[in-house]
């Protein structure tokens, strides 16, 4: 088994990286394998909507990571996403990579790379801010057919700096029981699958808009 984990902050061993390794270590002693994508501090363009990943499936921007991403993506068996606290938000480069990610793998609205996957959320922050960063993440596996994974507590963990990460036990022992609870989901659709336990077949999908012409309005 396989965890995929996005790193978005600017500091690749910063407090978000201190939030992930403690998750890779008990990964690692449980046996399941881990790579971390570090987003680092170089520029990530935006999801342009052009709709050209519709014919190929891939993003047409630059060679960025997203791509690579997307083809790792499909090995994978769970991911995590981690992002400090920007005005209570994610990191704006964690929401560009995602957006083009996710967007360039609706094929048909159907994320074949993500789908029944389990999916967690991290925020890191010095104080406030985490639950509303947590929740843009979520969002993501709610449209991608993805088991949400959740922990003893919010999954959080508090520090301006790495070292400060480590005094917060109760933020690092949520990483822990996380990666636990991920694990436990992980094994137990292995075992479905194993048991020829089938995946919901997805139906095809009836798109929407809310605003039509309306040929009486005055």
């Amino acid at each position: 088994m396989k965890v995929l984990m996005v790193n978005g902050s600017s500091h690749p061993h910063g407090t978000t990286m201190r939030a992930l390794e403690e998750m890779i270590a008990f990964f690692q002693e449980n046996g399941v394998g881990t790579e971390v994508i570090q987003l680092g501090g170089r520029p990530i363009a935006d999801c342009l909507q052009c709709n050209k990943c519709a014919v190929s499936g891939k993003c047409i921007l630059g060679d960025d990571g997203v791509n690579a991403f997307i083809d790792k993506a499909y090995g994978a068996d769970g991911f995590v996403f981690a992002t400090p606290t920007y005005f209570a938000h994610p990191s704006g480069r964690i929401f560009s990579f995602l957006d083009r990610a996710f967007y360039a793998n609706a094929v048909d609205e159907v994320y074949d790379a993500f789908k029944f996957k389990p999916g967690a959320a991290v925020a890191v922050a010095r104080r406030a801010g985490t639950t509303a960063a947590l929740d843009a993440l979520n969002k993501y596996f709610g449209i991608a057919q993805m088991p949400v994974a959740g922990s003893t507590y919010w999954n959080m963990v508090h520090g301006l700096h790495a070292d400060e990460a480590v005094q917060d036990e109760e933020g690092l022992q949520t990483m822990r029981n996380l990666a636990r609870n991920m694990i436990w989901m992980m094994r137990c659709f292995e075992a479905g699958k194993k048991a020829g336990v089938p995946y919901p077949e997805t139906s095809a999908p009836l798109v929407t808009n809310f605003v039509k012409r309306d040929d009486n309005a005055r």
